[in-house]
């Protein structure tokens, strides 16, 4: 993560700032992404690209969700090493250990983490261990207005099977309705809402309830996160096990940009696509993009698996 830089005032009508990721980290990630591709065949890879596609706006199960499940039912040794969490799995725990490969794409943190590597630090403050991140804690008293949004990552452990990993914990961020990042922004600078932590329960999920991004320009609609080995490394800012970030498929973010208070982001949202992002651009974001259910009117469901 970049610490070494001071955060502008975000702006969503102009290149969001500081979002280059410098040269370390792009041949980094260029190398691991290489790597990855001598073993990934394209079976695996297409087998992937379906696992990531959405189901669409309206809460329909996509035909990799059929496929997957198939896989899982037919693939006993692997349910099994799931140990005594594959007794209460559910359906989405099901489906992630059937696509469970691939690990998840490091990315940056971006210039607003507010985890202390760039600026101020959420991580010790009381009251960040929360499912609902909508409104600010402590001695803040913001709420962020939008479309409900309520998203869940599974994590797995790759190396040891694919099994859930209970007990992990993840720190959840990002931008409001207006393209800005609490702690930073110069009208946010004494509010913390639309960050959290929480603790992975046996099936390895965590589950957090906030309200749908805005698209600000130069990047495609997104939530970042990071997963510690536990709820202690996560509220201490300790060591951190993976850094990423959740892409956000077109049609909801159409739907919801089509409502009243995200009016910037259907400008902003035409200037970018997955593969013009400077963060999803170089394979599309197919690993990162969230399965999506719901609707502007209802409030959206998200969820991505995140192989570590």
């Amino acid at each position: 993560m970049t610490t070494s830089r001071t955060p502008d005032q975000p702006d969503v009508d102009q290149p969001h700032p500081n979002h280059d990721r410098g040269l370390e980290f792009d041949l980094t990630t260029l190398m691991s992404r290489r790597t990855l591709g001598l073993f990934l065949g394209a079976g695996g890879a297409a087998a992937a690209l379906a696992a990531c596609t959405p189901a669409g706006t309206t809460g329909s199960t996509s035909s990799a969700t059929t496929s997957a499940t198939s896989s899982a039912a037919s693939s006993g040794s692997v349910a099994a090493s799931t140990g005594s969490a594959a007794a209460s799995a559910t359906p989405a725990l099901t489906r992630a250990i059937a696509e469970c490969g691939v690990e998840i794409p490091e990315e940056t943190a971006g210039p607003y983490p507010g985890d202390g590597s760039n600026g101020p630090n959420v991580l010790e403050a009381s009251g960040v261990v929360r499912r609902d991140i909508t409104s600010s804690f402590g001695s803040a008293s913001a709420t962020a207005e939008g479309v409900p949004l309520t998203f869940t990552l599974t994590l797995l452990d790759n190396a040891n099977g694919c099994t859930p990993m209970a007990g992990a914990a993840v720190y959840a961020w990002h931008c409001d309705r207006d393209g800005k990042y609490s702690m930073y922004d110069s009208s946010l600078k004494n509010e913390n809402y639309l960050r959290g932590v929480q603790e992975a329960d046996a099936n390895g999920q965590v589950t957090f309830t906030s309200i749908f991004p805005a698209a600000y320009s130069g990047r495609w609609p997104h939530i970042h996160f990071e997963v510690f080995e536990s709820m202690n490394n996560a509220t201490s800012a300790g060591q951190v096990l993976a850094v990423s970030q959740i892409a956000l498929p077109k049609a909801a973010c159409d739907d919801v940009y089509a409502t009243p208070g995200y009016e910037k982001s259907v400008t902003n949202m035409a200037r970018t696509t997955l593969q013009s992002d400077n963060v999803f651009g170089d394979d599309g974001g197919i690993y990162q993009l969230a399965t999506m259910t719901g609707s502007a009117a209802a409030g959206y469901t998200a969820g991505l698996n995140v192989t570590i």
